[in-house]
C-alpha cells in the first residue's frame, strides 16, 4: 500500500477527473443502448471513494478500546489481540498479571505494566476492561490513538448481566430478574462491591456515576453530559445488535482490511440459559437504568449516521455479505464441531472458557486435521479465550516477570 505522502495534490485531481470522466461515459453508453441507471453520479462517488481512501488510508496501530460489559467486547478484544499480535505492536496490559486493569477503580496509569517501571517505550492497544478516565488514558496512550467502544441495548443487556453476574449482592436474594425490579429497595445498595453491575452498567464503565433512574430530576442534563463526553473522548460507538455492520464500521475506520476484523464469538451464553424479557420487565429496565437507554438510543442513530457518510447502506450490506462467507470458510477449515460447544465438550484445557455465574459459557475445538503450521496458529488465535490469552501476550511481552511470577507460584505450591 503506498504511503500517505506517495501522491501529490495534482495526481489526486487526475485521479478524481478520470474516474468521474469514465464513469460518465460508461452511463452514457449504457443509456445509448437503452439501459437506464437511477443514480450515476451517486455510483461514481461511491467508486472514486474506494479508490480514493485505497491510496490513502492507512491501518491505525494507536488503539484504545473501552471493554464494556455483556456487549461482544471479548469477541473484539480477540480481533484486537490477533491483529497486534501478528503485527508484534504492544499492549496496555494490566499490572501483575491481572485480567482487567483494577476494574471498578477509575483507571490510572500506573494500572499498566510497564509504565511505572518505564520498561515500555511506546504502547500500540489499551483494550483490557477498566472504569475510563481520559485523562490517565492519554498518559499512556499516543496522542493520535484511535478510542472506540462498543454499547448494547440495555435491556437485553440487563438480562445477561443478571444471569452472569447472579451472585452480587443486589441480585443473590432475588428469584428472577422481575423480582429484583419490582423490590430494589432492599436488595441495591450503590456502595456494595459489585453492585455496580446491576444499574447503568454502560453508563458506569463509561466513568459516569451510576446512580440515576428515571424519576430522577436531573436525567436529562446528565444524559447530555454523558454523551456529550462521549462523543468528546470517542471517534466511535459500534452497537451489539449491528455487530456485523459494527465490524465493517470499524474496519473502515482503521483502515483494515476484511480479515482483521473477522472473528468467531467469544464469550458467549448458551441458548439454553437466555430468557428474553417480556414487554412489561423490559418497560422496567428502561426506567431503572434509564441513563443507559438514552445513552444507546442516542448512538444507535449516529451509528447509522457514520454508516451513511463513510460507507453507504448499499454498500456495507455488500461487505457485510462478504464477511459473513469469511467467516463460514474460517469455521470449516478452522472448527472440529463447525461452531461453538458447551464447556463440557472442550477438549482441551487451553481453549476452556473461564465460567461464572448461572452462565454457561461456550467455546471451540479446533480442527484436528489442520497440516499447515500457519494455518493452525491462526486458527488457535480465533478460538483462545480472553483469559489464557492475555496470558499468552503477557508472558511474551514481560517474559522475565512472567518466569518471576511463576517461580514464585511454584515455591507457595510446595510450601
Amino acid at each position: 500500500m503506498p504511503t500517505s505522502g506517495s501522491y501529490d495534490v495534482s495526481s489526486f485531481i487526475s485521479i478524481y477527473l478520470l474516474v468521474f470522466f469514465f464513469c460518465f461515459l460508461f452511463f452514457f453508453f449504457l443509456r445509448g443502448i437503452g439501459y437506464s441507471f437511477r443514480k450515476p453520479k451517486a455510483f461514481c462517488v461511491l467508486v472514486f471513494r474506494v479508490i480514493f481512501s485505497h491510496w490513502t488510508c492507512l491501518p491505525k496501530s494507536h488503539i484504545v478500546f473501552l471493554k464494556t460489559h455483556k456487549t461482544a467486547s471479548s469477541t473484539i478484544l480477540n480481533i484486537l489481540y490477533r491483529y497486534g499480535e501478528s503485527r508484534n505492536l504492544t499492549f496496555a496490559l494490566p499490572l501483575n498479571k491481572q485480567k482487567q486493569l483494577f476494574y471498578p477503580y477509575f483507571f490510572a496509569s500506573h494500572f499498566v505494566e510497564g509504565v511505572s517501571s518505564r520498561n515500555v517505550k511506546e504502547f500500540h492497544i489499551m483494550c483490557n476492561h477498566m472504569r475510563f478516565r481520559k485523562a490517565e488514558v492519554a498518559k499512556v496512550m499516543p496522542a493520535d490513538a484511535f478510542y472506540f467502544s462498543i454499547i448494547r441495548n440495555p435491556v437485553a443487556m440487563m438480562e445477561s448481566v443478571f444471569i452472569y453476574y447472579k451472585s452480587i449482592p443486589a441480585f443473590q436474594k432475588t428469584q428472577s430478574l422481575d423480582d429484583f425490579l419490582d423490590n430494589r429497595a432492599p436488595n441495591y445498595i450503590s456502595s456494595a462491591i459489585n453492585n455496580q453491575y446491576a444499574h447503568n452498567i454502560l453508563a458506569f464503565d463509561f466513568g459516569f456515576d451510576n446512580n440515576v433512574t428515571a424519576d430522577s430530576e436531573d436525567l436529562v442534563e446528565r444524559t447530555n453530559r454523558s454523551i456529550a463526553a462521549i462523543e468528546r473522548d470517542f471517534q466511535l460507538i459500534l452497537i451489539l445488535e449491528y455487530f456485523e455492520e459494527s465490524m465493517i464500521l470499524l474496519k473502515h475506520s482503521l483502515c483494515w482490511t476484511l480479515e482483521d476484523v473477522v472473528s468467531f464469538k467469544m464469550n458467549s451464553r448458551s441458548e439454553r440459559t437466555r430468557c428474553p424479557p417480556l414487554p412489561s420487565t423490559a418497560e422496567k429496565i428502561k426506567r431503572w437504568n434509564a441513563l443507559d437507554w438514552r445513552i444507546y438510543m442516542h448512538f444507535n442513530k449516529s451509528f447509522w449516521q457514520k454508516v451513511e457518510t463513510l460507507i453507504g447502506r448499499e454498500q456495507i450490506e455488500v461487505e457485510v455479505a462478504e464477511l459473513k462467507r469469511l467467516q463460514a470458510k474460517l469455521a470449516k477449515i478452522c472448527l472440529k464441531d463447525g461452531g461453538p460447544v458447551d464447556p463440557l465438550q472442550v477438549k482441551e484445557v487451553r481453549l476452556k472458557p473461564f465460567q461464572y455465574g448461572a452462565a454457561v459459557i461456550q467455546g471451540y475445538n479446533l480442527n484436528p486435521h489442520i497440516e499447515a503450521a500457519q494455518t493452525k496458529m491462526k486458527c488457535e488465535r480465533l478460538i483462545t479465550p480472553e483469559m489464557q490469552y492475555t496470558d499468552s501476550l503477557y508472558n511474551q511481552q514481560f517474559p522475565e516477570l512472567a518466569e518471576l511470577k511463576q517461580n514464585k507460584r511454584l515455591i507457595k505450591t510446595n510450601q
